[in-house]
């Protein structure tokens, strides 16, 4: 975070070490969805990605945008993750018998604690808990070091802490750049938290690597015990991916320019054929990669979302209007661009119409990628 002074100081170790390693520009908040019809300007920030050399930790170097995102339908793939995760935990002996449970919530949605009541952990009260779980959501804290004492806090002697966050291994893999946004002031890696973790007294007991988002880390926590060997694992893995490496993370701008002029490109060479393409998804991460490639309503007529708290509204800064499903549906447009590829399976089952009427699923990583349609989907129906 930035100081008044001008100075960078990270917002776990308060080190002012550390360097810019992609400059995105200006851009508007992620989370701030206008109506269709507000005529103001949408207001701009900068975004830059820093990373603190002293302890590893990506952030952004300033982020004064508050919180407005209108809450998003939770995908199906996020709620399978879940039951995924909630096994792994159970099957390595780590979940107490009985016992209650805490959750910090996220933006993302979705909760882990009818998956704990069903292996009979009950939601506490208050107070201190057996198993404190943090899906998706220590990425939005803007202090850090609070964040983590207050979850070392609320854990018993012998509780066990759950953290998920999307990797930034996977970012660096995935040249998901456009993941760089407003509202996510930090990014982190097995390394680093795995480091914040001890800072506050507690060790890494086991770690766990998901699909979701191109990757996904679940690591478990507690104040003793044993650790397994899955946890160095994974640090060296992501270790090798570039999350300590300055230039490596400096290849993200590059990334960021690239897939941008892709898109750009595609999509101009599709309305040049003539050919309709809306997309689907308004989420945060297409607020970045839309404004970054200078898209608009030209090349991008709309967006369709499931969440009505969504609809009515735009984008920041591109000016796209988000519309329902449905209005998708009768629009039969040739392509549909999917901002989050996670729910490909899922959008592909509620909306048949897409490719039974000869359209395209086409998958954003963040460049295009286009889906061959599903022989299912077009003999049914």
């Amino acid at each position: 975070m930035t100081v008044p002074n001008g100075e960078v100081r990270c917002r776990f170790c308060g080190s002012v070490d550390g360097a810019v390693v992609a400059d995105l520009g200006m851009q508007p908040a992620c989370d701030y969805f206008p109506l269709a019809d507000a005529a103001e300007p949408d207001p701009v920030y900068p975004l830059r990605l820093w990373v603190c050399t002293a302890c590893r930790l990506a952030q952004l170097a300033e982020d004064p945008t508050e919180p407005d995102e209108p809450r998003g339908v939770e995908p199906v793939a996020l709620v399978r993750q879940a039951e995924q995760a909630v096994a792994a935990v159970h099957a390595a002996g780590l979940l107490p018998d009985g016992g209650v449970a805490l959750e910090h919530s996220s933006p993302h949605g979705g909760s882990w604690l009818g998956l704990l009541e069903a292996r009979g952990i009950r939601a506490a009260a208050g107070g201190q808990a057996d198993v404190v779980v943090d899906s998706f959501g220590l990425m939005h804290d803007a202090d850090q070091a609070a964040a983590l004492r207050l979850r070392a806090a609320e854990l018993k002697p012998d509780g066990l802490l759950l953290v998920q966050f999307h990797s930034l291994a996977a970012v660096l893999r995935g040249k998901q750049w456009n993941t760089i946004r407003h509202g996510h002031p930090v990014y982190l890696s097995t390394p680093a938290v795995a480091g914040m973790l001890a800072s506050v007294g507690l060790r890494a007991v086991a770690a766990w690597w998901f699909d979701l988002y191109g990757g996904t880390v679940l690591l478990a926590a507690r104040r003793q015990g044993p650790v397994s060997p899955s946890v160095q694992h994974l640090i060296d893995d992501e270790l090798a991916a570039g999350v300590g490496d300055l230039d490596v993370l400096r290849g993200l701008a590059a990334s960021a320019a690239e897939s941008a002029l892709v898109l750009r490109s595609w999509l101009a060479s599709e309305r040049a054929q003539g050919r309709t393409v809306i997309g689907y998804g308004a989420a945060s991460r297409a607020v970045p990669l839309l404004n970054h490639a200078g898209i608009g309503p030209d090349l991008l007529p709309a967006v369709a979302d499931a969440s009505e708290a969504k609809q009515g509204r735009r984008f920041p800064g591109a000016g796209v209007p988000i519309i329902a499903p449905d209005e998708l549906v009768a629009l039969a447009p040739d392509d549909v661009v999917l901002f989050v590829p996670d729910m490909l399976a899922e959008v592909r089952a509620r909306l048949p119409e897409v490719e039974r009427r000869g359209g395209r699923w086409v998958l954003l990583e963040p460049s295009p990628r286009v889906i061959e349609p599903d022989p299912r989907t077009m003999t049914n129906g």
